[in-house]
């Protein structure tokens, strides 16, 4: 199967018509005056340097306090706000509060992107995780910003895929956590345990990958 190594990902092979869209999403984010980072499976493979799988769609993740931002990186493009599991315009001038998390931004050529807002405390530099807010890290920790495409740190994608695991999401947690530091996969055990302290990803969060 063909690959290429993505412009933004200096160290990835990806497949070729993947490669194109995540450079696309990267084009669309250059600007965005804030944090943001690829969420969901791919944000693993970013982690891995390498695709492990094939993925539907890409994911960005921004803070809740930079949606205003994001706007000003959408220009031409349709933008709706999910609401109750429907698609609903979003007003320009509109501020999203919980529970609305999730934006899907299509453009006339079928390119689309679905953005999910994360909750920050900016006077301690902590994200917030939506579905308990006691559950937190540092911004800088949560947000690899450095070379290549931005993304989510792999403990965080991992916690929000906890939720009732599917096939891909099992998948995701068997390539990631071998590759996570030991103070990564503590803290994505000690998170899952605050919501469900009979997870079955519990034990293996605490193996000892170290050769």
């Amino acid at each position: 199967m063909p690959v290429a190594v993505c412009r933004h990902l200096p160290r990835v092979s990806i497949r070729d018509d993947d490669a194109a869209q995540l450079d696309r999403a990267a084009e669309v984010m250059k600007d965005l005056r804030g944090r943001w980072g690829v969420c969901g499976g791919w944000a693993i493979d970013l982690f891995l340097g390498r695709q492990t799988r094939p993925h539907a769609d890409i994911d960005i993740a921004i803070l809740r306090d930079d949606q205003g931002l994001l706007r000003e990186c959408l220009a031409g493009a349709r933008v709706e706000k999910v609401v109750d599991g429907q698609l609903v315009s979003w007003d320009a001038d509109e501020r999203l509060e919980l529970p609305i998390h999730e934006v899907r931004v299509s453009w006339p050529d079928g390119f689309h992107l679905e953005f999910l807002l994360n909750e920050v405390n900016r006077a301690t530099g902590e994200w917030l995780f939506r579905r308990d807010l006691r559950v937190r890290r540092s911004v800088d920790a949560v947000f690899s910003m450095g070379r290549g495409t931005p993304h989510l740190a792999p403990e965080v994608v991992l916690l929000y895929k906890s939720k009732e695991p599917g096939a891909k999401d099992e998948a995701d947690f068997a390539v990631a956590i071998a590759g996570m530091t030991s103070e990564q996969r503590e803290w994505l055990r000690e998170a899952i345990e605050r919501t469900d302290e009979h997870h079955p990803w519990l034990d293996r969060t605490g193996m000892n990958f170290e050769t």
